[in-house]
């Protein structure tokens, strides 16, 4: 509770030919031996995520890629499984060696960074080894676009240069998303249903709630916390009126039915589908669900890996709940961790999670994966309220949206 979650912080990935210097230049901007270095090239295979403070940059996420000039069938899928990288990232740092200047593996980056609309920074580096003039400069900058930072890691020269470099090109709304505050009014009152089940962790909440009521306090509101039995006494016994009610998704029925229709109600995975994806989008996947037939084939997706309750919400409760509504059979198959299967085109529906763990970067680039197949997405708060039959009433803190329904 007391650092900041993975999918709020900045992810950086680096990229770059092999021994052009990339763990170095983690190890410089940290000022920490996080990242292995070695002469050998191909030290670094798979993408490694390293979670850490730049200061003055604030909490990120660095990620530490193969080669992109790797060799052999295995270094082919070590270089496949780097770019699906970008489809992560908030922004890329690219290191060249200067000795060696730009090739096709640079400029491959940097397109495929620019179709994505990804900021990214130049480093050239081994300044030490290689003096890097004026002239190299501009003509790296005019071969790609960008001009250069100078770096030498070994010796640290031009490492702040690419700190500010960082500050400059991050995306200037990375640490503005809000989860509800932009809802609120300071002084206003925030009621929090949270059920306390098997799937709770215990002595803890889980991190939506968590980053939930932080967010509240941030724009000065208040926040009270109830599970779904209490919900209706105190709403009888709270002398303020509260401005919404923010239920677990799996509590929808409870907390509409004892909440006054004057007061906003939503879910936790609602607010998260705004702060970490496309709510529009999102909510249009929904209307697909009355489309399902049975045996249509239906993905749900995880953005993580944890242990199945004996009434899961992804792999009893939802399924358990369209089935019902479909009135038969549907082939279900589940994905779950970094990536969604490369084909989704056979499928009728995603329905994927509340994204907690992933940043928004990477939630909009999976829902973009769906979309450029035509397949409808939801995720599950939008689905559950929308199977309850209470959707419109889940979105009433966004107007626009109860309209589109």
């Amino acid at each position: 509770m007391n650092q900041t979650p993975r999918g709020s912080r900045l992810h950086i990935a680096i990229f770059g030919r092999r021994n052009a210097g990339k763990s170095s230049l983690i190890n410089a901007l940290t000022n920490q031996d996080i990242a292995l270095v070695s002469s050998v090239p191909g030290t670094t295979t798979d993408p490694v995520y390293k979670a850490m403070e730049i200061l003055p940059v604030g909490p990120v996420v660095i990620i530490d890629t193969a080669g992109i000039d790797d060799v052999g069938e295995l270094g082919q899928l070590r270089v496949q499984r780097s770019m699906e990288v970008i489809n992560k990232a908030d922004m890329v740092l690219l290191v060249i060696d200067a000795a060696a200047g730009v090739s096709e593996f640079e400029e491959s980056i940097v397109h495929a960074c620019r179709d994505k609309k990804l900021p990214t920074v130049i480093v050239l580096n081994k300044h030490d080894v290689y003096p890097v003039t004026v002239e190299q400069v501009e003509q790296t900058r005019d071969q790609l676009g960008v001009a250069p930072v100078v770096t030498s890691v070994l010796t640290g020269q031009g490492i702040t240069d690419v700190k500010i470099a960082i500050m400059q090109s991050a995306p200037p709304t990375w640490d503005e998303q809000t989860i509800v505050g932009d809802l609120l009014n300071p002084g206003d009152l925030a009621v929090l249903v949270v059920p306390i089940d098997l799937a709770a962790p215990k002595g803890r909440l889980i991190l939506p709630q968590v980053q939930t009521i932080r967010d509240i306090l941030d724009h000065d509101a208040m926040s009270y916390v109830v599970k779904e039995r209490e919900l209706k006494e105190c709403m009888m016994s709270l002398n303020l009126k509260p401005r919404i009610v923010i239920t677990d998704s799996q509590a929808f029925l409870k907390a509409d039915a004892d909440t006054p229709p004057d007061v906003l109600l939503t879910s936790f995975s609602i607010l998260f589908a705004r702060y970490k994806g496309d709510l529009e989008t999102l909510v249009d996947g929904a209307k697909a669900i009355e489309n399902l037939r049975p045996g249509d084939k239906v993905l749900i997706a995880e953005a993580c890996t944890h242990h199945r309750m004996e009434d899961d919400i992804g792999t009893v409760k939802i399924p358990r709940w369209l089935r019902q509504l479909v009135g038969g059979e549907l082939d279900f198959q589940w994905s779950s961790g970094n990536r969604l299967p490369a084909d989704l085109s056979e499928y009728k529906l995603v329905v994927h999670c509340g994204a907690c763990m992933i940043n928004r970067r990477e939630m909009l680039s999976r829902v973009m994966q769906a979309q450029a197949v035509g397949v409808p997405i939801v995720n599950y708060g939008v689905c559950i309220a929308y199977v309850m039959g209470i959707l419109k009433r889940a979105l009433s803190p966004f107007p626009l949206l109860q309209e589109s329904l």
